[in-house]
């Protein structure tokens, strides 16, 4: 754990006031990559400026001082190098919080560093059961409402984490949003890859309220200078899983292919998610046929 303007922290060392309105209002935002070994010792964080970037974005949004990018850059820094730095792969968490609601003080930014669960790993190699649930907005809900924050990564997280569990009482692993009007949205951590021989699709932001996604970004700039057709459009669940394959995909767990939806088979390459993966820049996990 390593604080703007304190550096990194004994792990229990409390960073924040009872009132910071991150923890009591949900009011701040966050953003997240992977940290693994790259070379012997060598630790690599995966495509860092752009989710500095985004952080800085979603601060915008909220109308949140963001701290200048190269001061997290170099607190991420410090917190690679430093002794404590657990030595497996890794998420980095970038958090700004508006701070104290009525004392002052100005926003709060800090980082974690945590090794990544096991599941992690499993979603890459075995894949996900996924079940859709509907998220009760159209598609274009977002076109007109910038005060409900679409594609603003916020720390307010509770139907997210509400939806994953609903998945798991579905005998799921992971839930996939659907508009009301029954489009294929994105997952509550993740973006869609849809693939149709070799075009990938994936949901466009904006209107949608959908994240963008670095990795989608890092992805499709790579599969077009490979000879394939990458595009945002809109997709029905039917064209999930009636497809050449989907992933369900994020700058921590990685490249994750869907298995099922909704109960459905969806197609799978062993192959082809090997070379997803090395087009969105990620350590090679040999995936289960």
């Amino acid at each position: 754990m390593a604080v703007l303007g304190r550096g990194v922290l004994e792990r229990d060392e409390p960073i924040a006031y009872a009132d910071d309105l991150g923890l009591t209002r949900g009011d701040g935002c966050f953003d997240a990559t992977l940290v693994f070994a790259a070379e012997g010792d060598r630790r690599r964080v995966l495509h860092l400026d752009p989710h500095v970037a985004r952080l800085g974005r979603s601060a915008a949004a909220l109308e949140l001082e963001c701290p200048p990018a190269q001061d997290w850059k170099d607190l991420v820094a410090e917190a690679g190098s430093h002794p404590s730095a657990p030595p497996e792969e890794c998420m980095l968490k970038l958090v700004l919080s508006r701070g104290r609601e009525d004392h002052g003080g100005g926003v709060l930014g800090y980082l974690t560093v945590t090794p990544l669960p096991e599941s992690s790993f499993d979603a890459r190699r075995r894949g996900l059961h996924v079940a859709s649930m509907d998220r009760g907005t159209a598609a274009d809900a977002y076109a007109k409402t910038p005060w409900l924050l679409g594609g603003v990564k916020t720390i307010a997280y509770a139907i997210n984490l509400a939806a994953k569990r609903e998945a798991d009482r579905r005998g799921a692993q992971e839930a996939l949003f659907v508009s009301a009007d029954g489009y294929a949205l994105e997952a509550p951590t993740a973006a869609l890859i849809v693939r149709h021989g070799d075009e990938l699709v994936t949901t466009p932001t904006g209107p949608t309220g959908v994240l963008a996604s670095v990795t989608i970004a890092t992805t499709f700039e790579a599969a077009e200078k490979a000879g394939m057709y990458a595009t945002h459009r809109l997709m029905r669940v039917s064209e999930v899983v009636d497809s050449d394959g989907a992933w369900l995909v994020s700058s921590v767990r990685g490249i994750a292919p869907i298995r099922t939806l909704d109960g459905k088979e969806v197609p799978f390459d062993a192959e082809f998610h090997e070379q997803l993966t090395d087009l969105a820049g990620f350590p090679k996990v040999r995936a289960v046929r």
